[in-house]
């Protein structure tokens, strides 16, 4: 993520799926598509609360521990996802055979380390 000159976070650019020339489909996450997203809006509501505690000059410390459980919430729904990916796409193209699976781990494996340095 990158600073602007208004301090607002913006996001680094992402390859896109359709960029990187993935198929659109069936993903890994297909079948808990409706958890996923139940899961994506209670992080956004906290994400409210925090713009609303910050709005109420709540205290700094209490902001931080909102803050670190979002942060919390956004690294466990994206280890499930990772796990849906490496079980259902890597796991595919390792059925498949050929250069792919090697695609697909290189794909996780870079997936991982931007997590890390998170």
């Amino acid at each position: 993520m990158t600073t602007t000159e208004a301090d607002q976070v913006t996001p680094e650019p992402v390859e896109t799926a359709a960029a990187a020339g993935h198929e659109h489909g069936v993903h890994g996450y297909h079948k808990q598509k409706d958890e996923h997203l139940k899961r994506l809006r209670r992080i956004e509501g906290q994400i409210r609360g925090l713009q609303r505690m910050v709005d109420e000059d709540v205290y700094c410390i209490d902001i931080l521990t909102q803050v670190s459980a979002s942060t919390k919430a956004l690294q466990s729904f994206a280890l499930q996802l990772l796990e849906e990916h490496l079980r259902h796409c890597v796991a595919a193209a390792a059925a498949k055979g050929g250069d792919d699976v090697d695609a697909k781990v290189e794909e996780a494996t870079k997936a991982i380390a931007r997590m890390l340095r998170t």
